[in-house]
């Protein structure tokens, strides 16, 4: 059985950082897409960035510059680095994985239950 476990988040100030880090764990063959998304209040949960195994990164246009994502494919893991936080950067931040967990089907996505950052003003 995949799990997916976000930690990291806490309260901050304006202008300071947080590092989120991503685990997935079980009966995996191989990750493709690792990714965080956030969702903040009365609004739908958005992608904040993400990476392929090979190492192609996206940005949300709203935290390039600020953010960066990494990986460790040995070790299954994935983290948001993020600096210059800003209020509207408060949310709940989640993790999601494209795990391949066997042979000849196609990968499944798996959510973790998320992480809350604040960043007080």
């Amino acid at each position: 059985q995949v799990q997916v476990v976000e930690s990291g988040g806490g309260l901050v100030q304006a202008g300071g950082s947080l590092k989120l880090s991503c685990t997935a764990s079980g009966s995996i063959i191989s990750i493709l897409t690792m990714a965080w998304y956030r969702q903040a209040p009365g609004k739908q949960r958005e992608l904040v960035a993400d990476i392929t195994r090979a190492g192609k990164i996206n940005y949300a246009d709203s935290v390039k510059g600020r953010f960066t994502i990494s990986r460790d494919n040995a070790k299954n893991t994935a983290d948001l680095q993020m600096n210059s936080l800003k209020s509207e950067d408060t949310a709940v931040y989640y993790c999601n994985a494209n795990i391949r967990e066997y042979y000849f089907r196609p990968e499944s996505s798996y959510w973790g239950r998320g992480t809350q950052v604040t960043v007080s003003s």
